[in-house]
């Protein structure tokens, strides 16, 4: 097929998949890494990419479809498959309403669990047409605090997450009063005054406590001295079934007393709706149709649907999906808070984290983390995934993108005898020329790993990359030739390597585990600005964090 025509396929296939507007880089990727040949003709594939995803991203989305369907309909085809295994099951009718929303608690940094729960609902409302509403569960003022609120709009904007509401439950207090009432009036709930234990042991006896038989014309008085009273007299229960086998319905705590200063309301409300009445109220205030949800909150549905339909709400359609945290790295808020506390982790973006701060400042991209979720799918089958799962996307999309140089972290200077002096030209990225190149002066004086230098074996030959061969012989180093021809048919080894000069950078580099590796790197990573994300030869993708004077700090992203 001519080369114009395979890129224009893979350039609609990528627009089509994100709203029309077609990326260079995914299409780069996928060109060279299906026609592995036209490597060698990089900056004319490029050069024609640019040009085509010009001529593509005028289109509009529908026309974009409709030239896919014509020339490369199996693409197309692909994509639907690909969404049918994902929210087929909803059954979702063409035309039919959907409206989404997540609810974070600000009370701790956004992980990858809460990413998948995000990605997952704002994809569904956007394959729909819908309406995607961020609402934050903020209304147990012991646990929402200030700077959360902006720490999840943060790490949901870093992740492409573009809400057409952003709402507090903190805003909507006046409506669960109101809400409490008629449930009060019609008699589905009751306002308790039983001590916390007796509560506790009624529920796990499945007995019923005085207070629900209590007339609704003393009860409404009752609900008005829940305002007044002191905090844990009196809670507002929905008067559910006692017996019942899923002991969330146990006649639940609907609304309690919390005498605590809340970031936004400060101290103008003491009584505060629970999780379970906040989230089944604003569904329905906001007319939520779907929710999708981690599996751990799977028999609190029937309460919802319960206290939904005593309402008169319309019913939202919740779907459970299995949790996933990856092996071996803590999600639990209080945990991570008691271990930065110990001084275990640096802090919520400490390296070994998946919060979402912590994966980016490690060079992580947002694009590869939703990759990764979605290819988790909607299950209610737990699975074990590991680091390696979440890399492979990354690095599949980082290998494209970024730059190469040179790092040497334990150096071991070596003169190699009679090497010419030289300039050697290396390329930033080896797919593509135009990128430019990295120049060095060099000679007879090197660094280079202490490791590589302890396996240096007699008459075996060697090359620092893309500079010169050489042999050891009798104890010492000792230049070959230049051509890497002659490297490709007798080779042992290539090497990375720095020159002996003086504009070399102190550069040191955190790990996952916290230890530091020191080292020197090339004079052009001067020119990096923080947040860069470059690929240390042999060494692994590496994101620049902070420049000082005279040293570059750096955070490992994975190999």
């Amino acid at each position: 097929m001519e080369l114009k025509n395979i890129i224009l396929k893979y350039a609609l296939q990528n627009a089509v998949k994100y709203n029309g507007k077609a990326d260079a880089n995914a299409v780069i990727g996928k060109i060279l890494g299906e026609n592995p040949g036209l490597r060698k003709e990089a900056k004319k594939v490029i050069d024609e990419i640019s040009k085509v995803i010009k001529d593509v991203n005028r289109l509009s989305p529908e026309k974009q479809r409709e030239k896919l369907e014509d020339i490369a309909p199996e693409l197309l085809e692909k994509k639907k498959e690909e969404g049918k295994d994902i929210f087929a099951f909803l059954e979702i009718s063409p035309g039919e309403e959907v409206r989404t929303a997540f609810p974070p608690e600000p009370s701790k940094y956004p992980h990858i669990g809460h990413a998948k729960a995000i990605i997952l609902n704002y994809e569904l409302a956007k394959r729909y047409n819908g309406i995607f509403v961020i609402r934050f569960e903020d209304t147990n003022p012991k646990l929402a605090t200030s700077e959360f609120y902006k720490v999840h709009l943060q790490g949901y904007e870093w992740l492409g997450i573009k809400a057409d509401k952003i709402e507090y439950a903190s805003d909507f207090m006046d409506i669960f009063y109101e809400q409490g009432e008629i449930l009060v009036k019609s008699v589905h709930a009751y306002v308790c005054s039983c001590a916390q234990e007796e509560i506790k042991k009624n529920r796990f006896e499945g007995r019923e406590c005085n207070c629900r038989y209590v007339p609704a014309e003393e009860n409404l008085k009752k609900y008005s001295e829940m305002f007044k009273a002191k905090e844990g007299k009196l809670i507002l229960r929905l008067k559910g079934y006692m017996q019942h086998q899923n002991t969330v319905m146990r006649d639940p705590t609907l609304m309690r007393i919390i005498d605590e200063s809340h970031p936004r309301t400060r101290k103008k409300y003491r009584v505060w709706p629970t999780y379970d009445f906040e989230n089944a109220v604003m569904d329905g205030v906001e007319k939520i149709t779907h929710r999708l949800r981690s599996k751990e909150f799977e028999m609190r549905n029937e309460l919802h649907r319960h206290i939904q339909a005593a309402l008169g709400f319309r019913e939202t359609k919740i779907y459970e999906f299995a949790r996933f945290n990856l092996e071996g790295v803590e999600s639990s808020g209080r945990i991570i808070r008691e271990k930065i506390r110990k001084k275990e982790l640096i802090g919520w973006d400490d390296p070994s984290l998946t919060t979402l701060i912590a994966l980016r400042r490690r060079g992580f991209l947002p694009e590869a983390i939703k990759e990764f979720v979605l290819s988790t799918g909607i299950t209610k089958t737990e699975a074990t995934l590991t680091w390696d799962d979440l890399i492979s996307h990354n690095r599949k999309l980082l290998d494209a993108k970024c730059n190469r140089y040179f790092f040497i972290s334990d150096a071991k200077e070596i003169k190699i005898e009679n090497a010419p002096e030289q300039e050697a030209e290396l390329k930033l990225h080896p797919d593509f020329k135009e990128r430019g190149f990295r120049k060095f002066k060099a000679k007879d004086r090197f660094y280079v790993e202490k490791e590589d230098f302890k396996e240096f074996k007699d008459n075996k030959l060697y090359r620092l990359m893309d500079c010169l061969n050489f042999k050891k012989a009798k104890g010492k180093l000792v230049f070959d030739s230049l051509e890497h021809e002659k490297y490709k048919k007798h080779g042992e080894k290539i090497i990375h390597w720095l020159p002996v000069q003086k504009d070399l950078v102190k550069a040191e580099i955190l790990m996952p585990d916290k230890k530091t590796i020191k080292g020197i790197a090339e004079p052009m990573v001067k020119n990096l600005k923080a947040g860069e994300v470059v690929q240390f030869a042999r060494f692994g993708f590496c994101r620049l964090d902070k420049k000082e004077k005279n040293k570059l700090s750096f955070w490992f992203t994975h190999k």
